[in-house]
Protein backbone atom coordinates (compact mmCIF):
# COMPACT_ATOMS: atom_id res chain seq x y z
CA UNK A 1 0.00 0.00 0.00
CA UNK A 2 1.38 3.19 -0.85
CA UNK A 3 1.10 7.02 1.06
CA UNK A 4 0.34 10.05 -0.26
CA UNK A 5 2.22 12.80 1.40
CA UNK A 6 0.38 16.51 1.66
CA UNK A 7 3.45 18.66 0.53
CA UNK A 8 2.54 22.13 1.83
CA UNK A 9 4.55 25.30 -0.20
CA UNK A 10 6.83 27.26 1.29
CA UNK A 11 5.02 30.18 -0.07
CA UNK A 12 1.34 28.88 1.36
CA UNK A 13 2.92 28.91 4.63
CA UNK A 14 4.18 32.66 4.41
CA UNK A 15 0.75 33.69 3.18
CA UNK A 16 -0.77 32.06 5.86
CA UNK A 17 1.47 33.37 8.59
CA UNK A 18 1.22 36.76 7.07
CA UNK A 19 -2.70 36.99 7.20
CA UNK A 20 -2.53 36.20 10.84
CA UNK A 21 0.31 38.93 11.43
CA UNK A 22 2.96 36.58 12.40
CA UNK A 23 6.67 37.68 12.23
CA UNK A 24 8.83 34.55 12.23
CA UNK A 25 11.81 36.95 12.18
CA UNK A 26 11.14 37.71 15.99
CA UNK A 27 10.60 34.51 17.31
CA UNK A 28 12.88 31.88 18.29
CA UNK A 29 13.85 28.63 16.85
CA UNK A 30 11.95 26.58 18.90
CA UNK A 31 8.54 29.12 18.31
CA UNK A 32 9.50 29.30 14.13
CA UNK A 33 9.07 25.06 13.75
CA UNK A 34 6.05 25.19 15.76
CA UNK A 35 4.03 27.65 14.13
CA UNK A 36 5.14 26.53 10.56
CA UNK A 37 4.05 23.01 11.79
CA UNK A 38 0.82 24.67 13.06
CA UNK A 39 0.13 26.47 9.59
CA UNK A 40 0.76 23.44 7.80
CA UNK A 41 -1.71 21.73 9.53
CA UNK A 42 -4.06 24.53 8.82
CA UNK A 43 -3.67 24.28 5.64
CA UNK A 44 -3.84 20.67 4.80
CA UNK A 45 -7.28 20.96 7.26
CA UNK A 46 -8.60 23.80 5.10
CA UNK A 47 -7.80 21.86 1.66
CA UNK A 48 -9.42 18.44 2.69
CA UNK A 49 -12.63 20.44 3.76
CA UNK A 50 -12.83 21.93 0.86
CA UNK A 51 -12.13 18.25 -0.71
CA UNK A 52 -14.74 16.50 1.27
CA UNK A 53 -17.53 19.75 0.65
CA UNK A 54 -17.26 18.61 -3.08
CA UNK A 55 -16.93 14.75 -2.71
CA UNK A 56 -20.65 15.80 -0.53
CA UNK A 57 -21.74 17.96 -3.38
CA UNK A 58 -21.05 14.79 -6.18
CA UNK A 59 -22.45 12.53 -3.61
CA UNK A 60 -26.07 14.55 -3.61
CA UNK A 61 -26.00 14.79 -6.71
CA UNK A 62 -25.75 10.80 -7.22
CA UNK A 63 -28.44 10.55 -4.67
CA UNK A 64 -30.94 12.70 -6.74
CA UNK A 65 -30.64 11.32 -9.85
CA UNK A 66 -32.09 8.96 -11.61
CA UNK A 67 -29.82 5.73 -12.20
CA UNK A 68 -30.56 5.91 -16.23
CA UNK A 69 -31.94 9.27 -17.02
CA UNK A 70 -30.67 13.01 -16.79
CA UNK A 71 -33.50 13.54 -14.23
CA UNK A 72 -34.55 13.74 -10.65
CA UNK A 73 -35.20 9.96 -9.10
CA UNK A 74 -38.43 9.83 -7.38
CA UNK A 75 -37.01 10.87 -3.85
CA UNK A 76 -35.16 14.02 -4.99
CA UNK A 77 -38.65 14.61 -7.34
CA UNK A 78 -41.01 14.64 -4.64
CA UNK A 79 -38.98 16.58 -2.27
CA UNK A 80 -38.69 19.49 -4.74
CA UNK A 81 -42.63 19.27 -5.19
CA UNK A 82 -42.84 19.56 -1.35
CA UNK A 83 -40.69 22.67 -2.12
CA UNK A 84 -42.42 24.24 -4.90
CA UNK A 85 -45.59 23.84 -3.23
CA UNK A 86 -44.24 25.79 -0.13
CA UNK A 87 -43.63 28.68 -2.19
CA UNK A 88 -46.67 28.61 -4.15
CA UNK A 89 -48.81 28.38 -1.28
CA UNK A 90 -46.81 30.66 0.43
CA UNK A 91 -47.10 33.77 -3.19
CA UNK A 92 -50.48 32.54 -3.69
CA UNK A 93 -48.78 31.39 -7.20
CA UNK A 94 -50.45 28.70 -9.45
CA UNK A 95 -48.51 25.24 -10.09
CA UNK A 96 -49.22 22.02 -11.79
CA UNK A 97 -47.91 18.51 -12.45
CA UNK A 98 -48.02 16.41 -15.56
CA UNK A 99 -47.56 12.24 -14.90
CA UNK A 100 -45.93 10.88 -18.26
CA UNK A 101 -46.99 7.00 -18.48
CA UNK A 102 -45.35 5.02 -21.95
CA UNK A 103 -47.88 3.12 -23.79
CA UNK A 104 -46.44 0.15 -25.54
CA UNK A 105 -42.90 0.02 -23.48
CA UNK A 106 -42.97 -3.37 -21.87
CA UNK A 107 -43.57 -4.91 -25.71
CA UNK A 108 -40.40 -2.96 -26.51
CA UNK A 109 -38.52 -4.96 -23.61
CA UNK A 110 -39.93 -7.95 -24.68
CA UNK A 111 -39.22 -7.83 -28.59
CA UNK A 112 -36.39 -5.99 -28.72
CA UNK A 113 -34.66 -6.46 -24.94
CA UNK A 114 -33.73 -4.25 -22.52
CA UNK A 115 -31.07 -1.90 -23.95
CA UNK A 116 -33.92 -1.12 -26.21
CA UNK A 117 -35.85 -0.14 -23.56
CA UNK A 118 -33.17 1.44 -21.53
CA UNK A 119 -32.93 3.38 -25.63
CA UNK A 120 -36.46 4.45 -25.67
CA UNK A 121 -35.90 5.86 -21.54
CA UNK A 122 -33.64 8.05 -22.65
CA UNK A 123 -35.20 9.39 -25.88
CA UNK A 124 -37.75 10.01 -23.52
CA UNK A 125 -36.12 12.07 -20.83
CA UNK A 126 -34.20 14.11 -23.88
CA UNK A 127 -37.71 15.47 -25.07
CA UNK A 128 -38.86 16.47 -21.98
CA UNK A 129 -35.52 18.34 -20.78
CA UNK A 130 -35.22 20.34 -23.96
CA UNK A 131 -39.04 21.03 -24.59
CA UNK A 132 -39.51 22.17 -20.90
CA UNK A 133 -38.40 25.35 -18.95
CA UNK A 134 -34.57 25.25 -16.66
CA UNK A 135 -37.21 26.19 -13.96
CA UNK A 136 -39.49 22.85 -14.15
CA UNK A 137 -38.74 19.57 -12.37
CA UNK A 138 -38.56 16.64 -14.48
CA UNK A 139 -38.01 13.00 -12.65
CA UNK A 140 -38.15 9.56 -13.59
CA UNK A 141 -41.21 8.18 -11.25
CA UNK A 142 -39.56 4.18 -12.14
CA UNK A 143 -40.33 2.25 -14.78
CA UNK A 144 -41.79 3.47 -17.94
CA UNK A 145 -43.66 6.84 -15.70
CA UNK A 146 -42.30 10.39 -15.18
CA UNK A 147 -43.18 13.50 -13.84
CA UNK A 148 -42.91 17.09 -14.74
CA UNK A 149 -43.73 20.03 -12.24
CA UNK A 150 -44.50 23.62 -13.73
CA UNK A 151 -44.20 26.49 -11.58
CA UNK A 152 -46.28 29.77 -11.90
CA UNK A 153 -48.14 27.30 -14.87
CA UNK A 154 -52.00 27.55 -15.22
CA UNK A 155 -54.09 23.91 -15.59
CA UNK A 156 -54.55 25.54 -19.39
CA UNK A 157 -51.07 26.33 -19.89
CA UNK A 158 -50.11 22.98 -18.36
CA UNK A 159 -52.79 20.89 -20.60
CA UNK A 160 -51.21 22.49 -23.47
CA UNK A 161 -47.37 21.27 -22.52
CA UNK A 162 -48.75 17.72 -22.29
CA UNK A 163 -50.43 17.92 -25.24
CA UNK A 164 -47.05 19.11 -26.83
CA UNK A 165 -44.93 16.17 -25.01
CA UNK A 166 -47.54 13.51 -26.01
CA UNK A 167 -47.27 14.45 -29.79
CA UNK A 168 -43.19 14.10 -29.51
CA UNK A 169 -43.43 10.95 -27.98
CA UNK A 170 -45.62 9.46 -29.53
CA UNK A 171 -43.24 9.78 -32.99
CA UNK A 172 -40.59 7.30 -31.10
CA UNK A 173 -40.71 4.10 -33.35
CA UNK A 174 -38.66 0.96 -32.58
CA UNK A 175 -37.80 -1.00 -35.06
CA UNK A 176 -34.92 -4.20 -35.98
CA UNK A 177 -33.20 -2.32 -38.54
CA UNK A 178 -34.47 -4.27 -41.89
CA UNK A 179 -35.90 -7.10 -40.23
CA UNK A 180 -39.05 -7.26 -41.57
CA UNK A 181 -39.78 -10.53 -40.01
CA UNK A 182 -39.77 -7.78 -36.53
CA UNK A 183 -42.79 -5.30 -36.74
CA UNK A 184 -41.86 -2.04 -35.30
CA UNK A 185 -43.22 -1.03 -31.48
CA UNK A 186 -44.85 2.91 -31.43
CA UNK A 187 -43.82 4.33 -28.24
CA UNK A 188 -47.03 6.66 -27.02
CA UNK A 189 -47.39 8.90 -24.01
CA UNK A 190 -50.69 9.29 -21.46
CA UNK A 191 -50.48 12.29 -19.94
CA UNK A 192 -52.17 13.06 -17.27
CA UNK A 193 -52.46 16.82 -15.55
CA UNK A 194 -53.15 17.76 -12.35
CA UNK A 195 -53.64 21.55 -10.44
CA UNK A 196 -52.15 22.07 -7.00
CA UNK A 197 -54.91 22.90 -4.67
CA UNK A 198 -54.62 25.18 -1.16
CA UNK A 199 -53.85 22.26 1.12
CA UNK A 200 -53.27 19.90 -0.82
CA UNK A 201 -50.33 18.02 -0.37
CA UNK A 202 -47.06 16.21 -2.71
CA UNK A 203 -48.79 12.57 -1.75
CA UNK A 204 -51.90 13.88 -3.41
CA UNK A 205 -51.19 15.95 -6.35
CA UNK A 206 -49.02 13.48 -7.63
CA UNK A 207 -51.86 10.78 -7.24
CA UNK A 208 -54.48 13.34 -8.88
CA UNK A 209 -51.79 13.16 -11.84
CA UNK A 210 -51.41 9.66 -11.61
CA UNK A 211 -55.44 9.49 -11.90
CA UNK A 212 -56.29 12.02 -14.63
CA UNK A 213 -53.45 9.74 -16.63
CA UNK A 214 -55.25 6.54 -16.29
CA UNK A 215 -58.07 8.27 -17.55
CA UNK A 216 -55.68 9.73 -20.48
CA UNK A 217 -54.95 6.57 -21.76
CA UNK A 218 -58.08 4.87 -21.68
CA UNK A 219 -59.55 7.40 -24.02
CA UNK A 220 -56.42 6.95 -26.30
CA UNK A 221 -56.81 3.14 -26.20
CA UNK A 222 -60.67 3.76 -27.15
CA UNK A 223 -59.82 6.46 -29.82
CA UNK A 224 -57.82 3.65 -31.26
CA UNK A 225 -60.12 1.03 -31.13
CA UNK A 226 -62.40 3.21 -33.07
CA UNK A 227 -59.94 4.26 -35.88
CA UNK A 228 -59.32 0.58 -36.17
Amino acid sequence: MTEEFHQVSQDQRRTLLDILGIDLGACSSHERAALEALSEEVIFLREEVTRLRHALSDAELLADNDALCPVFNRRAFEREVRREIAVAGRFRTPLSLIFIDLDHFKKVNDVFGHAAGDNVLLRVSDILIRHTRETDIVGRLGGDEFGIVLAHASHAATQAKASELTQLIDQIVVCNGDAEDVPPVHIGASCGVAEWRDGQGADTLIARGDQDMFAQKARRKSSRSLKA
